[in-house]
């Protein structure tokens, strides 16, 4: 084991709301878990931007940032990600910069391309923002990089405030090998979204690590991974909290998302076969099992990818079982750095 490339464990956070509960709640879940990452040494914690779906708590995603680093005293804190296409560079750049502000050296800002929602809600959410922002995307990433690495004294005609010169780490997020390619261009760390979309992982990595170009910001590629991983004090056990995200992805599929469901103990009659087929492909990068298991296939995924580091993300329903397993994903990573 010694002979893996050392990696970093980190924590993906969507906010769930379980079948039940409440949004008020998921945010006393978010806390209590951002507590425990903080005192057992997960190196960040992020939250996701989503919209329009009542199982997920994240959608103010800047605000929750702002109050799990209330409430904590160290933890890196930051977005995977803010959806920059759903808003202007300008209202990212304050947000983040008054984070940075409050909590200096705490705050990350990862950015995607992606709406974070359905087309609806999609303009719903862009219904005051002209012209096409995807196509504006790289252009906007490059804006924000001027701001926050602007020198002392320096002038824009239209400025953040605060948030020029606080050098703000920038990640680039994405699924595919567009998000790589800029993400290599322009000299930035990235971080692939391979807990739900693993397909192109391998692609992307070897694009993005083959076209990198140094920057003032970074001096060589930085690759994190997504990974979920549902742990508990058995592999059956892990299985059963498991079906809450299968079921959860089932209905987001179906259209239908909603609240986080409660386990089961099969899914067979839950899903078609077509579905089943598409629900393990999608997270296929998802580690299930006890803590040994969790570290062999955490070694397995090391051996190949060679991360920088590994974030994790576990939708599970009941928040002592959740902690429990972020607590067995990071005793499994230790056994692997011994």
């Amino acid at each position: 084991m010694s002979c893996l490339k050392p990696f970093k464990l980190s924590v993906l956070d969507l906010a769930p709301v379980p079948a039940q509960s409440s949004v008020q709640a998921a945010f006393s879940n978010s806390l209590a878990l951002a507590k425990f990452a903080e005192s057992a040494g997960f190196h960040r914690y992020w939250l996701a931007e989503h919209h329009n779906m009542t199982g997920i708590a994240s959608a103010a995603t800047s605000v929750l940032i702002g109050y799990l680093a209330a409430n904590t005293t160290h933890l890196r804190l930051g977005s995977g990600g803010v959806m920059l296409p759903n808003h202007s560079p300008l209202v990212i750049a304050e947000q983040f910069g008054t984070l940075a502000t409050l909590y200096p050296g705490r705050i990350d800002l990862g950015i995607g391309r992606a709406p974070g929602s359905d087309q609806r809600t999609m303009m719903a959410l862009r219904r005051h923002l002209s012209g096409s922002h995807e196509e504006s995307f790289p252009q906007d990433i490059e804006q924000l990089i001027r701001w926050f690495d602007a020198p002392a004294g320096s002038h824009f005609d239209v400025q953040p405030v605060p948030g020029v010169g606080l050098q703000i780490p920038v990640w680039l997020l994405g699924s595919s090998l567009y998000s790589a390619q800029l993400a290599a261009q322009l000299g930035l760390p990235f971080a692939f979204a391979s807990h739900f979309a693993p397909d192109m992982l391998a692609d992307a990595l070897t694009l993005y690590r083959e076209k990198f170009r140094p920057s003032s910001r970074l001096a060589e590629p930085y690759v994190i991974i997504g990974v979920n991983v549902i742990a508990a004090e058995s592999k059956a056990r892990a299985r059963f909290l498991f079906t809450s995200q299968q079921q959860q992805f089932i209905n987001l599929r179906r259209g239908m998302p909603g609240p986080l469901p409660e386990p089961v103990e099969t899914m067979d009659p839950l899903w078609s076969p077509a579905e089943k087929y598409g629900v393990e492909r999608a997270l296929g990068m998802s580690l299930v099992g006890d803590q040994q298991s969790v570290a062999q296939g955490m070694a397995a995924l090391q051996q190949q990818y060679q991360a920088d580091e590994i974030i994790v993300n576990g939708q599970i329903f009941d928040p002592d079982s959740r902690i429990y397993s972020f607590s067995l994903a990071m005793a499994a990573a230790q056994s692997l750095m011994q």
